[in-house]
C-alpha cells in the first residue's frame, strides 16, 4: 500500500480526537432511525440549519388514530407502509414543500435566492444537496450505492452525477447509449450498433467497473479495450445511474481505475399504498428506423411489493448525417424481461428477490462490413472484410438480498446488508473470413464460436455510527466464475461437404477465476468543518485454465494477485454553499483470463493468440491526485474537479521480436473536468458541461489509446414538473481528435488526419396530460442540421437528422 495512505489513515484517529484546524469538533452523531420504514422516508443529506430543507417526515405510529385514516393489514399481521401525508403517491423521496410566490418576488441574489433558509427554490432542478446516492426503494439502507453509502453530491469528494427515471424519460433511453450519453467525464465508443465502450478518464473496458444494483457485471471475459457488454441491460428497467469518476478500487476492488457506473433498477413504492399499476412505453427514432416497445407493472400489498416488465427493440439499419446514407450492419433486435420482490419481513427488515434476462440477436460487429472496412486507415492499409454476426449475445443476473437495521444496542453495526447473486454472459458468434473486398466474394472460412461464463457471488456490508468518530462502513465480498467455451471451423462453407473442425476457443474450455476482498471505509468529522473519508481493501485474484500456447501446446497455469489498496477524500466546508474538495486514490487491476489466455482478433483485424510471455504481466497500479470545487447555492451548481492520474503499473502491448506481447509500462492521465447549472428561475436553468483528458504512455512516448477529445454541452431547459412538460434546446461539441497511437494507424475506425470535431444542435421536450397526468407524449430532434460525425474509435458513424417519438402511459 502506498506510504501516503497508510500514514493519513494511521493520523486520523488523532485528527478526529484533538481537532487540529478552524473550529470545534462537530459532536453530533447520526443515530439509527427508528425502523428501516421510517429510513425510506427521511432525506439521508444533511442539510445546513440555514440552507434549503425537505419537509419534515412523520413517522406514524402503528395504533389507530381519529386524524388518520386506518391502515388495513393483511391477515398474517405484517407490516404496512403508508405514504406520508401530503406527499404524491409516486415518488420516492419526498419532495421540497412547493414553491410559492413569482419569480419577481424572489431576493434578488443572481445565487442565493433563499439565504434565509425555507422552502427550495426549485422544484425542477434539484440542488446537489438534494440529490444522493442510495437511498432508494432498491437500496434503502444506502450499502449498495456506488459509494457503499448515503451522501450527497454536494458531500462526496468525488465528481458523481446521478441519471434519474426523469431524465431517462427526456433522453427517451431505448438502450444504454442514450441512458449515458453527453455526461460530463463520459464518452461512449460503439465498435457496433447494440454494443457500448463508456470511456471514463480516458479509460474503458476493464478499467472501469459496472454494477447492477451494487453487484459486479465485470467479469473475467472483458476486453481489454472497448466491448460490448454495457449495452446488455434495459434503460426501462432502470430506476437510476450512479457515476462516479476516477479510482474507487478502495471500495470495489479491481477495475476501478477510471470510474464506477452503478445501475440501480426500478422497484415497486410502498408509499402508494395498496395498489396495482400498469405501464407502456412506445418509442421510434427515424434515423434507426427502430420501435421499442415496454410494457409493466408495479405493485404494493400490504407488506409486499413487486416490480416487474417485459421489452422489445428492432433496429434498422442507421441513417448516417450528410448525404452518407444508412449503415449496413447496423441493424439488430434485442428483448429483455426483468422481475423483482420484495418483502417487508418486519419493520426493520427487508428481503428483496430479483432476476433480469437480457438478450440480443444478429448483432453485427460493425466496422468488418463493407463499405466500412474499406476505410482506409491513417497508414493507408484496407482490411479485409470479415463480418462478424453475435447471435446471441445474453446477460443474466438473479439475486437474493436481505437488508435492514440492527437493535440499538448492537455492538458492531446499525444497519447491514447481505446478497447472494448469480449471473451468466453468454457470447455466440459467426465470423466469415474473406481473401477479398469483392462484394461478390464468398468466404474461404468461417468458424462457429461460444463461451458461456457462470458465476455467483456474495457481499456481506455493514455500518456503524461511532459518535464523534464518524461513521464506519466494512464488508466483504467474494465472487467465483467458471467458463465453457468451444469453437468449430469450416474451410469453404459454401461449398457442398463441408464439415464442421473442433478448433481453439476464444477462451480455454473450464477455465476460472475467483477474487475476495475485505474492506473499511472511516467518514470522520476531523473539524467543524473539515472531514475525511479514508479507505481500505485487501482483494485476492486467482485465475487458471489450460491454454493452448503458442510454443507449449496445451499447458495448464494457475495465477494469484494480491494487493492492499487506500484512498483518502478530503472535504472543507468554506460555506455552507461552497465546499473545497480533494483527495488520493488508489486503483489496482489485475490481469483476466482474457488478457492472459485470449484467442481473438484484436486492432479491428489482427490476431490474438496466448503467449507464455503475457503469464508474467503483472496488476496494473494508479495513484490519482484530485482537487476540485463545489458551489451549491438557489441559483447556482457547480463541480469542478482538476485530476492527475500516475500509473506505475499499465498494462500494454509491446511488439518484441516480431510478437506482441502485454508488458507493464508507466503512464499518465490528467484532466478538467466540470459541471453545472444556473437557475435563471426557479423553472428555467442554463446548464453545461465540459471535460478534458490528456494521456501518455511515458515508457513508449505514444500517447495512450482513443483519449476522448476535448468536449461540452451547453443547454437550456425550462421543466415544470407537476405536469412532466419540458422543453430542452442544448448542442453538443467536440474537439478534433488527433492524438492517435501507433496501434490506431491501421485502423479504420480511426479516420486519416485525425477524427473530425462537430458540433450538433437537439431539441427535446414532453408533456403529460390526462385526468391524472397518465399520458405522456415526448419528441426529440437531434442532430438537426444534419452533420456527418463520427465519435472517435468507433465503428458506427453518429446519427444524421433524428426524430423521436415516445408515448408512455402510467396508471
Amino acid at each position: 500500500m502506498n506510504r501516503i495512505a497508510l500514514l493519513a489513515i494511521s493520523l486520523l484517529p488523532a485528527f478526529a480526537v484533538n481537532g487540529l484546524a478552524d473550529g470545534p469538533l462537530n459532536h453530533s452523531s447520526n443515530p439509527a432511525p427508528l425502523s428501516l420504514t421510517a429510513a425510506l422516508q427521511q432525506d439521508s443529506a444533511q442539510q445546513p440549519d440555514d440552507g434549503p430543507t425537505l419537509p419534515e417526515i412523520e413517522v406514524r405510529p402503528p395504533a389507530n388514530s381519529d386524524a388518520q385514516p386506518e391502515a388495513v393489514a393483511p391477515s398474517d399481521a405484517a407490516p404496512v407502509l403508508e405514504p406520508p401525508t401530503g406527499q404524491p403517491s409516486g415518488n420516492v423521496t419526498p419532495p421540497a414543500d412547493d414553491f410559492t410566490g413569482d419569480f419577481e418576488s424572489q431576493p434578488l441574489d443572481p445565487f442565493n435566492a433563499n439565504a434565509d433558509g425555507g422552502a427550495s427554490f426549485s422544484e425542477s432542478f434539484p440542488s446537489l444537496s438534494e440529490k444522493t446516492f442510495g437511498g432508494t426503494l432498491s437500496n434503502p439502507t444506502g450499502l449498495n450505492s456506488v459509494v457503499r453509502g448515503d451522501e450527497s453530491l454536494f458531500e462526496t469528494p468525488r465528481l458523481g452525477t446521478i441519471i434519474d427515471r426523469d431524465d431517462l424519460d427526456r433522453r427517451q433511453a431505448t438502450t444504454m447509449y442514450r441512458a449515458l450519453q453527453k455526461e460530463v467525464g463520459v464518452m461512449l465508443q460503439q465498435t457496433g450498433n447494440g454494443q457500448l465502450s463508456p470511456f471514463i478518464r480516458g479509460l474503458t473496458g476493464q478499467q472501469v467497473l459496472i454494477l447492477v444494483d451494487g453487484i459486479r457485471m465485470n467479469t473475467s471475459i472483458l476486453r481489454p479495450g472497448p466491448n460490448q457488454y454495457a449495452a446488455t441491460i434495459d434503460p426501462g428497467s432502470i430506476e437510476r445511474i450512479e457515476v462516479i469518476r476516477g479510482a474507487e478500487s478502495a471500495l470495489w476492488g479491481s477495475d476501478a481505475i477510471g470510474g464506477v457506473i452503478n445501475v440501480v433498477t426500478r422497484s415497486a413504492n410502498p408509499f402508494r399504498g395498496n395498489y396495482l399499476s400498469p405501464e407502456l412505453t412506445e418509442i421510434y427514432s427515424t434515423a434507426e428506423a427502430s420501435s421499442y416497445t415496454r410494457t409493466a407493472f408495479g405493485g404494493w400489498y400490504g407488506a409486499t411489493g413487486v416490480y416487474g416488465g417485459v421489452s422489445y427493440l428492432d433496429v434498422g439499419n442507421l441513417d448516417r448525417g450528410g448525404d452518407f446514407g444508412r449503415q449496413p450492419g447496423t441493424d439488430y433486435q434485442q428483448y429483455s424481461g426483468d422481475l423483482k420482490l420484495q418483502r417487508m419481513l418486519n419493520e426493520d427488515h427487508l428481503l428483496t428477490f430479483a432476476m433480469q434476462h437480457f438478450e440480443q440477436q444478429d448483432l453485427k460487429r460493425s466496422d468488418r462490413f463493407l463499405p466500412f472496412v474499406l476505410g482506409p486507415a491513417t497508414d493507408g492499409s484496407v482490411p479485409t472484410q470479415r463480418p462478424t454476426v453475435f447471435d446471441p449475445q445474453q446477460r443474466d443476473l438473479i439475486y437474493g438480498r436481505l437488508e435492514g437495521l440492527l437493535p440499538d444496542d448492537f455492538l458492531f453495526a446499525d444497519y447491514y446488508s447481505v446478497t447472494l447473486s448469480g449471473s451468466r454472459t453468454k457470447e455466440a458468434s459467426t465470423v466469415d473470413r474473406y481473401a477479398s473486398n469483392d462484394p461478390d466474394a464468398v468466404p474461404t472460412r468461417r468458424e462457429i464460436g461460444e463461451f458461456d461464463d457462470l458465476g455467483w457471488g456474495t457481499i456481506l456490508t455493514a455500518a456503524k455510527d461511532v459518535d464523534v468518530f464518524g461513521k464506519l462502513t466494512y464488508g466483504t465480498d467474494f465472487y467465483s466464475e467458471s467458463i465453457d467455451a468451444r469453437r468449430v471451423r469450416i474451410d469453404d462453407p459454401t461449398l457442398p461437404g463441408a464439415t464442421p473442425t473442433p478448433t481453439d476457443p476464444q477462451y480455454p474450455d473450464d477455465s476460472q477465476a475467483d477474487r475476495v476482498g475485505v474492506f473499511t471505509s472511516w467518514h470522520v468529522p476531523l473539524t467543524e468543518r473539515l472531514d475525511a473519508t479514508t479507505s481500505v481493501r485487501y482483494e485476492n485474484i486467482n485465475i487458471s485454465g489450460t491454454p493452448n500456447f503458442d510454443t507449449l501446446g496445451p499447458t495448464f497455469f494457475k495465477r494469484t494477485y494480491q494487493d492492499w489498496i487506500a484512498s483518502v477524500g478530503l472535504g472543507y466546508e468554506l460555506t455552507d454553499k461552497v465546499r473545497l474538495v480533494g483527495g488520493y486514490y488508489e486503483g489496482f487491476r489485475a490481469p483476466t483470463i482474457d488478457d492472459l489466455t485470449a484467442n481473438k482478433t484484436f486492432l479491428q483485424n489482427n490476431q490474438s493468440v496466448p503467449l507464455v510471455g503475457n503469464l508474467n504481466v503483472q496488476p496494473e497500479h494508479s495513484q490519482t491526485y484530485e482537487v476540485g470545487i463545489k458551489f451549491n447555492t438557489d441559483r447556482f451548481r457547480l463541480q469542478a474537479i482538476e485530476y492527475w492520474t500516475d500509473f506505475s503499473s499499465f498494462i500494454s502491448r509491446e511488439t518484441i521480436d516480431g510478437a506482441r506481447f502485454l508488458t507493464n509500462q508507466t503512464a499518465y492521465l490528467n484532466g478538467t473536468e466540470i459541471d453545472g447549472e444556473y437557475l435563471i428561475r426557479p423553472d428555467l436553468a442554463l446548464y453545461g458541461n465540459f471535460y478534458y483528458t490528456y494521456g501518455q504512455i511515458t515508457t513508449s512516448d505514444q500517447p495512450i489509446s482513443r483519449i476522448p477529445p476535448t468536449q461540452g454541452i451547453l443547454g437550456l431547459r425550462f421543466e415544470e414538473p407537476e405536469q412532466r412538460c419540458y422543453v430542452d434546446l442544448y448542442t453538443w461539441m467536440v474537439r478534433r481528435a488527433d492524438r492517435y497511437n501507433d496501434s490506431n494507424l491501421g485502423d479504420v475506425r480511426f479516420l486519416p488526419g485525425g477524427t473530425p470535431g462537430y458540433a450538433t444542435l437537439n431539441l427535446r421536450t414532453g408533456k403529460s396530460f390526462g385526468n391524472q397526468n397518465q399520458h405522456h407524449l415526448s419528441l426529440s430532434l437531434e442532430n438537426i442540421t444534419d452533420k456527418y460525425f463520427r465519435v472517435l474509435g468507433s465503428g458506427v458513424d453518429g446519427p444524421g437528422f433524428n426524430a423521436v417519438f415516445g408515448y408512455q402511459y402510467f396508471h
